[in-house]
Parts: structure tokens; sequence; C-alpha cells
């Protein structure tokens, strides 16, 4: 995983969360008007993507798989920051945020990332390789904690609508961490060759060139600077809540697209790193990405939603609808067929993007 070795040099990535923590002072508690906003979006944005290199820093000085791990947990915390704030904010009218912005960072992930990093491999490359058993493993996970926290609530009577009942909840957040903290030591402990690159015996020299890894003094440094831009990125979103809630509805957009808006902001930043794997034949680091961040969006916020409702007003909508069951349906039902036979050419990449579109389309016009 190609990154900047010397963090500490002044680049953007390093005055990008002062940068940030520096708006959010002067914004704190206050309503911006257009300018203002306008700066907190740059900043916001800029804070996201510094947090992100920074997490690859500090993961391409653990190494792989520990290093897919580090960036997805990075950027759930990112996620579950954005989703609460704007649950907190936004009252009862937020009610399904969570479920919408964890469906779509499935989506997302599944199909977008998965199809990209697909479709750049096979560009080069006229068919990909990856380690089916950790593939297959992870996206087991990933449907198991979707039925569980996302299509369950649709099916359960206890309360009315798609909704679960609070020990339903409590079950749901559990099984969970669960399944998300069995993985991790699968994917680090017990089985960790499963989710190492694949190297087929005519790579070139160029695939397997790395960076070299930072030093600690180096990992230190962007682990600080990433727990600033992660602080930022939640004060933000907060202060900017409104303003994304007024833009969606300015555009005739329904209001779950907010979600979507997460989603695809959080995400964009992974979505690069695991692009720039594939294009180095290394689509298994890709892979992990994604099903890593799809298992963490579900994992990691649903337990952390479950508390906020403590103090959270309102129902907890998760279930979701006929249109997103059918959609989740067919997305599992590709990718087994993607996984299961270790190989894969241009078609899958496509197939998984057109599916994305598809999600993209209807979140649009439902």
């Amino acid at each position: 995983m190609a990154t900047t070795a010397r963090p500490t040099v002044l680049t953007w990535t390093t005055v990008a969360p002062v940068a940030a923590l520096v708006v959010l002072a002067f914004v704190w508690g206050t309503e911006p008007g257009p300018v203002p906003v306008a700066v907190v979006a740059v900043a916001l944005v800029a804070a996201v993507l510094a947090a992100v290199h920074h997490a690859e820093v500090v993961a391409h000085r653990v190494g792989e798989p520990f290093g897919s791990l580090v960036l997805a947990v990075a950027v759930t915390v990112i996620e579950v920051g954005l989703i609460v704030t704007l649950m907190v904010s936004g009252g009862p009218e937020t009610a399904s945020l969570a479920r919408d912005t964890v469906f779509a960072a499935v989506m997302v992930t599944c199909n977008g990332i998965v199809g990209l990093s697909l479709l750049l491999g096979a560009l080069r490359r006229d068919v990909v390789s990856f380690n089916r058993e950790g593939s297959g493993a992870a996206l087991a996970t990933v449907l198991a904690l979707a039925v569980m926290t996302l299509v369950l609530p649709t099916f359960t009577t206890s309360r009315p609508g798609p909704e679960f009942s609070p020990p339903q909840l409590v079950f749901a957040a559990l099984a969970s961490l669960v399944l998300y903290g069995a993985f991790v030591v699968t994917q680090t402990v017990r089985h960790r060759g499963f989710f190492l690159p694949v190297v087929e015996d005519d790579d070139t020299d160029d695939d397997r060139e790395h960076a070299d890894p930072p030093t600690g003094r180096t990992a230190l440094a962007s682990l600080g600077l990433l727990l600033a831009a992660l602080v930022a990125v939640v004060g933000l979103a907060k202060v900017a809540s409104p303003a994304i809630e007024s833009g969606v509805a300015a555009v005739g957009f329904p209001q779950s697209f907010v979600g979507v808006v997460i989603a695809l902001v959080v995400l964009a930043p992974e979505t690069l790193a695991a692009a720039n794997a594939a294009r180095r034949n290394r689509l298994q680091t890709s892979l992990n990405l994604a099903f890593g961040s799809a298992m963490a969006s579900i994992g990691l916020t649903i337990p952390v939603i479950a508390v906020a409702t403590i103090w959270l007003d309102g129902p907890l909508l998760l279930g979701l609808g006929p249109t997103q069951l059918v959609l989740l349906a067919v997305t599992v039902g590709v990718a087994v067929l993607t996984v299961v036979p270790g190989r894969a050419t241009r078609l899958q990449g496509v197939v998984h993007l057109v599916l994305l579109a598809g999600f993209l389309f209807l979140a649009v016009a439902p």
C-alpha cells in the first residue's frame, strides 16, 4: 500500500486536520451562513481525506491484513460520528438515517469498490485472482450481519413497522459485535494467510513494488493526526448537518438520500485506496477493504446506535423496504458467484457497477 513516508512534513495531509480543528473552533455553536458553510464543507472533506491517509500510514506500518482492518475501522468511526451527530440534531425525522447510511455503505462497498477493483484489475490482466477462502468468509460475515440487523426488523412483530424492540436491538447489537470480533480474529490471527494478496508466477517487479514502511515515529505522528482529523470530522458534521439536509431537500431528493451522501463521502478515499491496490495487482487487498468496510459499517455502527437510542428521541427504523431487500438479495447472489471461483474478469466488475448504478438511481427516484 503506497503512502507518504514522512507525514511530519508540512503537506496538505498534515495541515488539513489542524486547519479543520481551527474552523471547528470558529463555527461551533453558531448557525453559519452560505460562505461559512462552504468553508466547513471544504474543511470536512479535507479532514476525511486526511484521516484516511493517516490511517493508511498506520496501516502500512502494521502490514496486511492489519492495514485493511485499520483503514476500515477508521472509516467506520467517521461514519458513526456523522450518523450520531445528524440523528441528534435532526430529531425524529432522522429515524431511518442509520439504516439508510449502513445500507448505502454495503451497496457502495460490495458493488462499487468490488466492481471498480475487479474492472481495473481485469483491464490490466484479463483474469484476476484472489483468495476465495478469505473473501468467502468475509462475504458470509457481511451477509449474516446484514440479515441480523437490516432484514429481520422488517419481519419481526414485537413493534409495528421495521423496528426492533429493545431486547431485540440489544441482541442484534451483541450479535454484530460477536460476528465482527470473530472475523477480526480469523483475519489477523488464525487464518491470516487467507487474506494476503495472491502473487502469481508472472508478476512483474512493478507488481511487487511497495513503498518502504514508515518509521515508528512517523506512524505515531500519523496516529495523532488521525485522531485530530476524526474529532474535526464529527464536529464539522454536526455544524454542517442542517445544510446537508436542506441541500438534499432543495434538489427534490428523498430524505433517505442523506444516508447515501454520508456513505459516498466517507467511502470515497477508501475507494481510491482499493482502486490503487487493484491496479498494482493486489486485488485481495481491495476485497479486504471492500468487505471489511461493509462489515465494520454494520458490526460497529449498529451497537453504537443501539447505545445512542438511550438519549435519542423517536424510533430507530432499521428494517429495509421491498426495493432495498431485492437489491441486497441480488447483490449477495452476484457477490457469491464472483467470490466462489477465486478468479474474475471484467464482466463481473461491470455487473457489480451496474448494480451500484441501479441503487443510486432508485435512491433518487424510489
